[in-house]
């Protein structure tokens, strides 16, 4: 490693990274697996009888990390984002900043937004915000000022198009801070600190600070910000040094191995009490911060077997916040049919394909 020297291919290129995108598609992937899952588990369709146990877990349980995965990729790309339009976090516009995280997140999110108020209004099976919890002037306010977990943490689960906002909700609160705290401490070591202190903090916010309540367990802010916190210090790291072609093979090596272990032997993680400890998330992120260095510093291309794997992830954002429409009419078909268990294979293979598709059309016809 070559201190405090820039990465020319790290900072002043505004290409995309395919490692970075590959990362988002197997996130994405892991949350379209784990939502069609959840229906098949709440109407008890044993389609998992016979199945390893691990091959299960690994392939429809690991929505959870999949977000985890989503945070810390999300962290590094606003971060060396901010770095390579004003040159250094502690230069950054916050006018500006706000104004780009709006027009990001913003058209869709309201689209969004109004669509499901509608949807409500009309009294539409699956899209009903019940008064329980909180009815939807209550979810609409959540969603606008990004407290959606804790709306379901004091009331329980919303509809499912409105519980993936739950991620959001983190992620822009961190962001909301963002500029401000850049601006003031961009220039020395106080932004480590604060950043190593989120990650500190992370495993707690999923196990001691919840409380004993299991939502928040899973949506707190903490809980999900240490990632975050890991994808802004990798930023950081990446644009300050130019690490040698060893160093990088150690850290590919190293972030796989990471990611593996969490998604493929989750139950051995959780024999090791990684889970119950929080760690496991932790753990998660470090790897996949990991290859995102690597995939940053090696500009390595993604060969073309993997490109729809590629597709998907650079349009993550969109499938993340639309695909429970395409969730629920599968579904509603499926269980129309009969609930044969043959349809299963096509339920998933449809969601994920027919999501993708769907915001890969909306963007042409733009």
């Amino acid at each position: 490693m070559l201190p405090e020297t820039f990465s020319t291919t790290a900072t002043h290129s505004w290409t995309r990274l395919d490692g970075v995108d590959i990362l988002r598609g197997v996130a994405i992937f892991f949350v379209l697996m784990n939502h069609v899952n959840m229906r098949l588990f709440l109407i008890k369709l044993p389609y998992t009888k016979g199945l390893p146990e691990q091959l299960v877990s690994s392939l429809v349980w690991n929505g959870q990390y999949g977000v985890q995965i989503f945070f810390a990729v999300s962290g590094f790309l606003i971060t060396s984002t901010t770095i390579r339009r004003w040159g250094s976090l502690s230069s950054i516009d916050v006018r500006d900043f706000y104004l780009l995280r709006f027009a990001r997140i913003g058209p869709l999110l309201l689209t969004l937004l109004a669509i499901l108020s509608v949807l409500h209004g009309l009294g539409v099976h699956d899209y009903v915000v019940a008064a329980e919890t909180g009815g939807l002037g209550r979810a609409l306010v959540a969603a606008l000022t990004f407290h959606v977990n804790l709306l379901e943490a004091q009331r329980g689960y919303l509809p499912g198009s409105w519980d993936v906002l739950w991620s959001l909700s983190v992620e822009e609160l961190f962001y909301l801070f963002f500029p401000p705290i850049c601006w003031l401490l961009g220039r020395g070591k106080l932004l480590f600190v604060l950043l190593l202190a989120f990650v500190v903090v992370g495993p707690f916010g999923r196990t001691v600070l919840a409380h004993g309540n299991e939502i928040w367990q899973e949506v707190s802010y903490l809980g999900g910000m240490d990632a975050i916190a890991l994808g802004c210090l990798t930023a950081i790291v990446v644009s300050r040094n130019q690490f040698r072609r060893a160093s990088l093979r150690i850290f590919g090596g190293a972030g796989a191995a990471l990611l593996i272990f969490i998604l493929g032997f989750s139950i051995q993680a959780d024999a090791w009490s990684l889970v119950r400890s929080g760690l496991d998330m932790s753990i998660l992120a470090v790897g996949t911060c990991m290859l995102i260095a690597v995939a940053a510093q090696t500009r390595w291309r993604s060969p073309r077997l993997l490109f729809p794997i590629v597709k998907l992830g650079r349009c993550s954002y969109e499938v993340y916040l639309v695909h429970m429409f395409v969730v629920f009419a599968l579904f509603n078909m499926f269980v129309g049919r009969g609930e044969p268990m043959v349809g299963v294979p096509a339920l998933f293979w449809g969601d994920g394909r027919t999501s993708a598709a769907g915001v890969r059309d909306a963007h042409r016809g733009h």
